[in-house]
């Protein structure tokens, strides 16, 4: 039986002059976590655009969750998919409460004009209970550190209740125990819930052990990938940074 929830074929993207994938084909299997690494500019972030039906292809199709992504359809996918990415600059004076900012992930479910019903917000207070935020709820997402934000946005993205999470450098930017206790929080939620989860990161200390596969880009395309014990070799990982790279005992460094 066919487990394949996101499959890419020849994909081709690219911005003005820039060509931001060169024909990436792969195949991504129901509740596998993936890691996605390689240098900055390597396409990553293009790669999660893409599935998340905001790219525009040049040339190749990509079929996700059963359906081929045509221009027209991106949006309803959209609604089955979580996305967090790297930490935002928000303004300390906007007026919104982590509460709150986790309720707008009901309203792709929900529709705009649709008022949230006191079960919706139930389980916008369980998952913020999950995530270790229950206690700063009504604190205004302005006054909160990268890390607390964080966890902010990954309860904002599981209200959803996706079936495919992508997370894009979520512990950029944030300090070494936040990343620590965010890689810990994700690998928990993928215990959980066993969504088919995509891991972008160019910093191999961020790279959450509990990936099954690794997909190393370099320049644009898919240039390895493979299981973590045959990626994360130090001959492997200095060809794809151009510079020399030491893993300890030939696994990501940071463990929980």
């Amino acid at each position: 039986m066919d487990n394949t929830v996101i499959r890419i074929q020849d994909a081709v993207v690219s911005y003005r002059e820039d060509v931001a994938l060169q024909g990436v084909s792969l195949q991504i299997r129901k509740g596998e976590f993936v890691g996605i690494i390689g240098p900055n500019g390597a396409g990553k972030t293009t790669l999660l655009t893409v599935i998340n039906g905001l790219g525009k292809l040049v040339h190749g199709q990509v079929w996700v969750l059963g359906s081929r992504l045509n221009g027209t359809n991106g949006n309803s996918l959209r609604k089955r998919i979580g996305y967090v990415a790297q930490v935002e600059n928000i303004d300390p004076r906007l007026p919104i409460s982590v509460r709150e900012m986790v309720m707008v992930g009901c309203y792709g479910r929900l529709g705009l004009f649709h008022r949230p019903t006191r079960a919706d917000w139930e389980i916008v207070d369980k998952v913020l209970e999950m995530v270790g935020m229950a206690h700063l709820s009504q604190r205004p997402i302005g006054h909160l550190s990268g890390g607390e934000y964080q966890r902010a946005a990954i309860a904002r993205a599981l209200v959803q209740q996706p079936e495919i999470f992508l997370l894009d450098e979520p512990t950029a930017s944030i300090d070494q125990k936040a990343q620590h206790e965010i890689l810990s929080l994700i690998q928990l939620i993928h215990r959980e819930y066993h969504m088919t989860t995509l891991f972008v990161t160019h910093d191999l200390r961020t790279l959450p052990p509990i990936c099954q596969r690794l997909i190393l880009m370099k320049e644009g395309k898919v240039w390895r990938q493979g299981s973590p014990e045959s990626m994360l070799r130090e001959e492997v990982l200095s060809q794809l940074y151009e510079a020399p790279i030491s893993v300890p005992n030939g696994i990501a460094p940071l463990q929980t």
